[in-house]
C-alpha cells in the first residue's frame, strides 16, 4: 500500500509541481491550498506525512501543526520562506519532524519524504520494547512512558529516544542522532538535536535542569542511562 501525502501549499503552482513528483515516486497524494483545508483532510484522513507550509492563510501552519501534534503522530515537514534560526526551532517546537526552506529543489523534498517515511517503517515494524529504569520505549506501539504515564513525543523525538533506548549507557553523537531524524540542513543541524534534547527532558525527567537520564557528554553528545 503506498503512504500518502497531504501538501499543504497556498501556491497552486508550487502545489501542482510538488504533486506531479511526489506522484511519480509513487505516493498517494491531494492538496490543500489553506491552512482550515489541510486541518480538516487531516483530521478526515490521516496521512502518513504532511508537507506543511508556514505561510497558509485562514490558517498557518504552525497553528495546524500544534492542533494535529495534540491529536495524532503524523510526520510534518514544514515549508518556509523564512530562514533565521528562530523559525526553524519555533517549528520544532511545535511539533515539525523536518524542515525546508525556500526556494528549496522538488528532488531534494522529495527525498526528505522518502527519508522520513523510511524511518517511520522502520519503528512501526520494529515491535521491540526497551526498559531504561523507569523509562519504557516500546518501538512496536510507536509509544514512551514514564512511571506508566504517556510520554508525549514528537516523531523526531520518540526517534531519538528510541535509539538511545536501544543502546543505553552509549554515547551518540549529534551526526548520529541526526542519521535518525532524518537529515536536516548542514548548517543548523547541532542546534536541531540540542532543541529536541531539551524538549526530550522537560517530557521525561523529574528536574530537566539536572537530568538524570538523558545526559550530555561534553564535546560528544548525549547519552540515555537508567537514572541510578
Amino acid at each position: 500500500m503506498c503512504a500518502y501525502v497531504l501538501i499543504a501549499e497556498d501556491d497552486p503552482r508550487q502545489a501542482e509541481v510538488l504533486q506531479w513528483y511526489l506522484d511519480a515516486e509513487g505516493y498517494d497524494t491531494a492538496v490543500a491550498l489553506d491552512g482550515r483545508v489541510a486541518l480538516a483532510r487531516a483530521r478526515d484522513h490521516e496521512p502518513d506525512l504532511l508537507i506543511l507550509d508556514v505561510m497558509m492563510p485562514h490558517l498557518d501552519g504552525l497553528t495546524v501543526c500544534r492542533t494535529l501534534r495534540r491529536e495524532s503522530d503524523v510526520m510534518v515537514l514544514m515549508l518556509t520562506a523564512r530562514a533565521g534560526e528562530d523559525d526553524l526551532l519555533l517549528g520544532l517546537d511545535v511539533g515539525a519532524d523536518d524542515y525546508l526552506t525556500k526556494p528549496y529543489s522538488p528532488r531534494e523534498l522529495v527525498a526528505r519524504v522518502r527519508t522520513l517515511l523510511r524511518r517511520r517503517a522502520q519503528i512501526a515494524t520494529a515491535g521491540t520494547l526497551h526498559r531504561i529504569g523507569r523509562l519504557v520505549v516500546d518501538l512496536g506501539q510507536h509509544r514512551a512512558t514514564a512511571d506508566g504515564a504517556a510520554i508525549d513525543c514528537t516523531p523526531a523525538e520518540f526517534a531519538i529516544l528510541a535509539a538511545m533506548a536501544a543502546h543505553p549507557g552509549q554515547v551518540f553523537s549529534r551526526a548520529q542522532l541526526m542519521e535518525h531524524t532524518r537529515g536536516f540542513d548542514r548548517e543548523s543541524n547541532a542546534r536541531t538535536i540540542d532543541m529536541h534534547v531539551m524538549n526530550l527532558r522537560r517530557k521525561i525527567e523529574a528536574n530537566p535542569r539536572r537530568p538524570a537520564h538523558l545526559l550530555t557528554v561534553y564535546g560528544v553528545g548525549y547519552r540515555l542511562t537508567d537514572g541510578t
